[in-house]
């Protein structure tokens, strides 16, 4: 059975940092679409980041781009969110997915069906 386990969610302060981990079992995501993705309290889910198999290229959404980087570890069959500058608009649950898409414009952040298998998340909040 799949699963996919975040952790690294916490509290810090607008302009701090965290780094999320995504760590899979019974699954390869060296050979997987990996996204992230979160939802604050009243909103609803948005994608974050996503990056190609075997590293081929990474896509932001705009409100995070420059401040978060998503990058995989295939030795430790684990998924990263490194994320900078954090403001109190990034408070959310974070989700980590994982997906079989191959093509480069669905394996996509803002294409949330081409992900199947998904995490329980983990929180993060950003006080001012």
């Amino acid at each position: 059975q799949v699963q996919l386990v975040e952790s690294g969610g916490g509290s810090v302060q607008a302009g701090g940092s965290l780094r999320l981990s995504c760590a899979a079992s019974e699954y390869s995501i060296a050979s997987a679409c990996m996204g992230w993705f979160r939802q604050s309290p009243g909103k609803e889910r948005e994608g974050v980041a996503s990056i190609m198999p075997y590293n081929s290229g990474t896509k932001y959404a705009d409100s995070v781009k420059g401040r978060f980087t998503i990058s995989r570890d295939n030795t430790k069959n684990s998924l990263y969110l490194q994320m900078n500058d954090l403001k109190p608009d990034d408070t959310a649950i974070y989700y980590c997915a994982a997906g079989d898409q191959w093509r480069n414009d669905l394996c996509n952040f803002a294409v949330s069906s081409s992900f199947n298998y998904w995490g329980q998340g983990t929180q993060v909040t950003v006080s001012s």
